[in-house]
């Protein structure tokens, strides 16, 4: 009997430090190093290099002059946001069928603890749908989530009739 449970004992402690190792070396999770603007930010992947990461479906304000965008409406309060859910936290990436843009980014699905990101921000009002295919799982999702911001005046929805 007491081998029994010395047995049992020692699955249990070997299986849980397993889990513990397993999530904290989980290629899915990241330490989010900073925010750049209310859609991109920037991890430290596994060789510790810096990795811009883009949210997959949304787009946000504009947060500075570029060569071919202005500085969006409520920019500044899309990056405050997205700084205040994931800034120096870590996160869990969720690819879909296209795991890089042109500019050589990571795209994703991104949550925190148990906030969808992506989702969280056009809800809100802080970003507005953006699909570009083939990354389309959940295109109509955030579409009306975004009919929905609009029409309680959400974030950058709140003056709109201005």
């Amino acid at each position: 009997m007491f081998k029994l449970i010395i047995a049992h004992f020692l699955i249990f402690i070997f299986s849980y430090s397993f889990v513990i190792e397993s999530v904290k070396d989980d290629p899915r999770y990241f330490k989010v190093k900073r925010v750049i603007d209310g859609d991109t930010f920037v991890i430290v992947d596994r060789q510790h290099q810096d990795v811009k990461v883009r949210l997959i479906g949304v787009d946000a304000p504009e947060t500075r002059k570029t060569r071919k965008k202005p500085v969006g409406y409520y920019g500044q309060e899309s990056k405050a946001y997205l700084k205040k859910l994931i800034d120096q936290k870590t996160v869990q990436l969720v690819f879909d069928v296209g795991k890089k843009d042109q500019y050589g980014r990571w795209l994703a699905y991104v949550y925190v603890n148990r906030t969808f990101v992506n989702a969280d921000l056009v809800k809100k009002g802080y970003a507005v749908t953006y699909t570009v295919p083939p990354n389309v799982k959940y295109a109509e999702y955030f579409v009306k989530l975004e009919q929905k911001a609009r029409i309680q005046e959400m974030g950058l929805w709140k003056y709109k009739n201005l």
